[in-house]
């Protein structure tokens, strides 16, 4: 997409992230405190190319476990991750507030095949990175890891949350 219809995806995209970063105010990274881990962890794959990756997810289900992510952690295990649930497709944009560490940022349609990925997101990075389409899950997982497993769009993601098929 571009030129003005781009523009205007990606204006309200933006718009709809905005509110979230206003929200929480920046940290001193030395002294960041965010959300406790997110309780149980779930089972997730993701289906590549390469095979089938399992993952350990938390999974942020209501507004304040979105809002807060995975702000303030200083490590994530190469088979862990966020699965962020949204209650309905659209365009999501995701930044790196408070977040010391760097992402693969997954962004999934209502099918559960992945949209886009913004990959090795840096950490503290303001910017937004929004996904290509409507989404209605995101998944963090560490920086550089969807490399690693193969992760591209069109990629199928399974969970109890995400439609089969």
């Amino acid at each position: 997409m571009t030129g003005r219809a781009g523009l205007l995806v990606l204006a309200a995209a933006l718009a709809v992230g905005a509110p979230a970063a206003a929200q929480i105010a920046r940290q001193d990274p030395a002294h960041c405190i965010g959300q406790p881990e997110l309780k149980p962890l779930e089972p997730l794959k993701v289906q590549t190319l390469k095979g089938a990756q399992s993952f350990m997810v938390e999974v942020a289900d209501n507004e304040r476990e979105r809002e807060y992510g995975l702000m303030c952690r200083k490590a994530l295990a190469p088979d862990r991750g966020m699965l962020f649930l949204f209650s309905r497709p659209g365009p999501q944009v995701f930044w790196m507030r408070n977040t010391l560490i760097p992402l693969d940022i997954v962004y999934i349609g209502a099918d559960g095949r992945v949209v886009s990925i913004s990959r090795n997101v840096q950490p503290l990075d303001e910017s937004g990175t929004p996904s290509a389409g409507p989404a209605q899950f995101v998944l963090e997982i560490a920086g550089g890891r969807a490399a690693q497993i193969g992760l591209l769009p069109g990629d199928r993601v399974l969970h109890r949350a995400l439609p089969r098929g």
